[in-house]
């Protein structure tokens, strides 16, 4: 067993594709069966399976020596960046996870932050849910991820990056649009519309910590589906800032009385084993963003 052939089985897991696994690696089909048919022989169990209705897909065991692979796989990569670093040369891959929003706002400032410095970094970008994010930071499919803490994960190892307000958005022509900051009774009686993911729990704790008990309409995963709804006149939405930096014709947003806000993190699965080239993605984007993170930057 090698590095090599771990590597072709964690491709083959990503493709669910034997020939497409090769082409990846510069390997013919038949090279690639006859790898993972010597892989089983010596261990003795079966990794993978082939048939018509499934096509490719992995055992109980298959799955988890697989993950096995996959942490053996940065462990690796931590030595080639040692290796780098030894030799003057600032390399090695940054696999990021992230959640729509963060994707249009974060992750273009901090790669071109770096690859001005570092061009010899590369990056691999991983779009999800953040729930999907978290899950793929604590089985290391990602290396480091965007999310909103919910204290479910408290495993994972957080640094505040962005505290952003959470606003009412609502027509032009709304009744509300005389007031000039919304209160939780303002709203009582009237259809909202907020996003799932990640600002779901702030606005139901601003309105527990008022007493009042939301008429929640709609909820969705998609925020500029949310813009539009409100635009249509469909409900009121209640949305972090950094949805609402680009509002539809007609549409107009107002903050909440008291502000209430909700928090960006970035997160790892552990610190001290990331290697070199991620702890300087943490810390250049900490220092990007450190006047609306709400801390110091702090990698100790």
């Amino acid at each position: 067993m090698n590095r090599g052939l771990m590597q072709l089985i964690v491709k083959i897991s990503d493709t669910r594709n034997f020939i497409k696994a090769g082409k990846e690696l510069y390997m013919t089909q038949p090279a690639v069966s006859r790898a993972v048919t010597a892989l089983e022989a010596e261990l003795g169990v079966k990794l993978i399976a082939r048939d018509r209705r499934y096509g490719v897909h992995f055992t109980d065991i298959g799955e988890r020596i697989l993950g096995v692979f996959k942490e053996i796989l940065t462990y690796f990569e931590r030595i080639d960046q040692e290796i780098a670093r030894e030799k003057g040369l600032d390399t090695g891959i940054v696999r990021i996870g992230f959640f729509p929003l963060a994707s249009s706002y974060f992750i273009p400032k901090i790669i071109s932050s770096i690859a001005e410095k570092y061009p010899k970094i590369e990056f691999t970008l991983h779009e999800g849910t953040i729930a999907e994010i978290k899950e793929r930071l604590e089985s290391r499919e990602v290396d480091v991820g965007l999310i909103v803490p919910s204290g479910h994960h408290d495993e994972l190892i957080t640094f505040p990056l962005y505290r952003e307000e959470i606003y009412t958005v609502f027509k032009e022509n709304h009744p509300l649009a005389a007031k000039s900051v919304i209160q939780a009774g303002d709203l009582m009686g009237q259809p909202l519309i907020i996003c799932k993911d990640g600002c779901k729990p702030p606005v139901m704790d601003w309105f527990e910590q008022s007493g009042k008990q939301p008429q929640i309409k709609y909820v969705l995963n998609n925020y500029m589906t949310t813009l539009n709804m409100v635009q249509e006149g469909l409900g009121i939405g209640i949305m972090s800032e950094l949805s609402t930096m680009n509002l539809p014709p007609n549409v107009i947003l107002r903050k909440l009385d008291p502000k209430w806000h909700r928090e960006i993190h970035l997160a790892v699965s552990s610190l001290k084993d990331s290697p070199i080239a991620v702890q300087l993605f943490i810390r250049t984007a900490l220092q990007l963003f450190e006047s609306r993170s709400g801390s110091e930057v702090n990698l100790q």
